[in-house]
């Protein structure tokens, strides 16, 4: 039943904000990126890409990390890098991330309790920290597009799994929309407007199209 008396034009609590939520990176490396066989390796980059942008537009607090990076995964996606050059990176030798002191202890410090988690492999690297962070309380949003398991069954299986203890799945582009939230909030409009037109497809190149031809402060 619905109480009509207490019915207001507020956004939901379980909404993403920049003030709620922190963003978690895991294994974005070469040697990872060689055995995702789930999606297009390049649509799984644009993703990864996009969601960093709509990070830093947000100004929301983000733990990047990798896996054995100098021994046999390599490097943080150089792309990535490029949208966080001076941020410091977690090196583990865990495949469950979640039990690395040093990337619990800089997640913690971002004070907030919505982590929104992306990675490869789904089945390995981002099953085990998502379920090891839903037991201790926090709510995790796993970006699926921005994810990717060695076979899509194995991507499938996984999301399934981190769903049914909890976890929300969501897409990159949906997580800058609802960081955005209202066309009419002016001071991050260009930044989410310029993000879609780098990384959006068809949306962004809409937005090219509405900006030039139709009105500079066209809309999404």
């Amino acid at each position: 039943m619905v109480d009509l008396t207490t019915v207001r034009a507020v956004p939901s609590a379980g909404l993403l904000t920049p003030h709620n939520a922190m963003m978690l990176f895991v294994d974005h490396q070469p040697q990872m990126f060689f055995g995702a066989g789930s999606a297009d390796r390049a649509g799984v980059v644009n993703a990864t890409v996009g969601l960093a942008k709509a990070a830093r537009a947000f100004d929301v607090p983000v733990v990047l990390s990798t896996v054995a990076a100098e021994s046999f995964s390599g490097p943080l996606l150089p792309q990535l890098r490029e949208v966080f050059p001076e941020q410091e990176i977690v090196d583990r030798t865990s495949m469950n991330a979640w039990e690395d002191e040093a990337l619990v202890e800089a997640v913690k410090a971002t004070g907030r309790t919505k982590i929104i988690l992306s990675g490869l492999w789904t089945e390995v690297c981002l099953v085990m920290p998502a379920l090891s962070a839903l037991a201790q309380g926090y709510e995790v949003y796993v970006v699926a597009d921005a994810s990717a398991g060695v076979t899509p069954a194995a991507h499938e299986h996984a999301m399934r799994r981190m769903t049914a203890a909890g976890a929300v799945p969501v897409t990159w582009l949906q997580v800058l929309l609802e960081l955005q939230r209202d066309w009419a909030r002016t001071e991050t409009y260009a930044a989410t407007t310029q993000v879609v037109k780098e990384h959006g497809g068809a949306y962004g190149l809409g937005l090219v199209y509405a900006h030039a031809m139709v009105d500079p402060h066209a809309a999404g």
